[in-house]
């Protein structure tokens, strides 16, 4: 009897005592991730949207957002945050040339086997990759760089998107002939938008010569010595010499071409498809009238757009909490994580999730945009995404180019010479 009296007490202790714990100690510890960001406010809005959102579908994990300067002085800090040990556990950044300067392998977690990567467009991968390993997840929307036009014009001329560059010079001709509008709009007050004949071709040249971007990196390729890379000059002294551009081209701004192509002033507009939030802004009435193609090469069956990859998030290899980490990276990269970013920013692009939609009132540029990214389109990065090497005095080049002042070739020539002096900068090798 006493020994079953003792037994009982000691059961009814340990339960006491198990109860007491049970209050003492929450359910779960809660995991803390830190995730860097620019501080640019549509980036900050989008992160902590999603930092609330998949916190509320994970109790159990929070995320913190931190931002950071951008240009150059964000930079320095992410390559100082990494070489010091000091790097949050998720960190937004570039996609392309800049990512692989972060030595990926030794900084980042690998997500090759991450089961969301079927559902990411091989575009992005090939720009978070290295060495046949995937580090990155896609954060917010792409852009791409073609040609802005007119719609209305388009219908009341009964002309049809080019798909190739004979075609796009044949509508030029046509809208000089039978409007008053400017068949080309070029700003070069603002110089760098000069460059879009020649960056937006780059889908082109890629069709043409594959192995351009290793074979230019390595200093084995040159624009003024391969026949598809120079197009894009010459495509820009064509427009010149056919009298296809603006009065004022020379003077003109950005903000005047955003003006002629939303009123029609003018009909083509060459931009990169940011400008999509510029005209909302600004021209959000003429927005309707405002479409978008790639630009044409030689084959309309291989018409492709030229893609500016959006930013890339990834996780830091000595994050003390790495599966957590990648949970975030994944559920940003997944449709709920599009469909938080579209409601807290809106979307003037197309995700790099194949699964993720746009909602149905999206602009009509934006609609054109996104149907490069259908099943069965075409698109691939621009070279910048592809080769650390752009020369700084492109825009230059192309200002000079499409003023008639410069042959393309000499153009390319000195253009060469232009990225020779940046590669050595950047200590390629290959290069003297």
């Amino acid at each position: 009897m006493t020994y079953e009296i003792s037994r009982r007490l000691l059961v009814a202790a340990a339960a006491g005592s198990a109860l007491a714990l049970s209050f003492a100690t929450p359910a779960f510890a809660e995991v803390k991730l830190t995730f860097l960001v620019d501080n640019a406010a549509a980036t900050v809005t989008a992160s902590e949207a999603l930092a609330a959102a998949f916190h509320a579908k994970n109790p159990d994990i929070s995320v913190e957002v931190e931002s950071r300067p951008g240009g150059g002085e964000g930079d320095n800090i992410v390559k100082t945050r990494l070489a010091t040990g000091e790097m949050t556990d998720v960190f937004m950044y570039n996609t392309g040339s800049l990512f692989h300067a972060l030595n990926p392998q030794q900084n980042m977690l690998d997500l090759t086997d991450e089961s969301y990567q079927s559902d990411i467009m091989d575009t992005f991968k090939s720009v978070v990759s290295e060495n046949g390993r995937i580090y990155g997840a896609p954060f917010r929307t792409t852009m791409g760089g073609g040609v802005l036009y007119n719609k209305k014009i388009y219908a009341e001329l009964g002309l049809k998107v080019p798909k190739t560059w004979p075609e796009f010079m044949q509508n030029n001709a046509i809208i000089k002939e039978k409007t008053k509008a400017a068949p080309v709009i070029q700003t070069f007050k603002d110089t760098w938008t000069s460059q879009l004949f020649f960056l937006g071709d780059f889908y082109n040249v890629l069709r043409a010569v594959p192995t351009f971007p290793e074979d230019f990196t390595a200093n084995k390729a040159k624009f003024a010595t391969t026949p598809a890379a120079i197009k894009g000059f010459e495509h820009q002294e064509e427009v010149f010499k056919a009298g296809f551009l603006n009065e004022d081209f020379g003077s003109a701004s950005y903000d005047d071409g955003l003006r002629m192509v939303s009123t029609g002033e003018g009909v083509h507009y060459p931009m990169l498809t940011f400008a999509i939030g510029n005209l909302f802004e600004t021209y959000k009435d003429n927005l309707d009238d405002v479409g978008f193609f790639a630009l044409p090469g030689d084959e309309a069956a291989n018409n492709g757009l030229t893609v500016w990859v959006g930013e890339g998030i990834y996780g830091y290899a000595q994050t003390e909490h790495p599966d957590e980490a990648k949970k975030f990276m994944a559920f940003v990269a997944s449709k709920e994580g599009c469909d938080v970013q579209t409601e807290a920013i809106g979307a003037l692009g197309p995700y790099m999730t194949k699964s993720c939609t746009l909602p149905d009132d999206v602009p009509s540029p934006t609609k054109d945009l996104v149907s490069y990214f259908a099943e069965g389109a075409k698109n691939a990065p621009a070279l910048e995404f592809l080769s650390p090497v752009k020369g700084p005095a492109l825009e230059q080049i192309t200002v000079e180019i499409g003023s008639g002042i410069r042959s393309p070739i000499d153009g390319a020539k000195l253009y060469d010479e232009d990225v020779r002096k940046q590669a050595l900068q950047l200590d390629l090798p290959g290069w003297e």
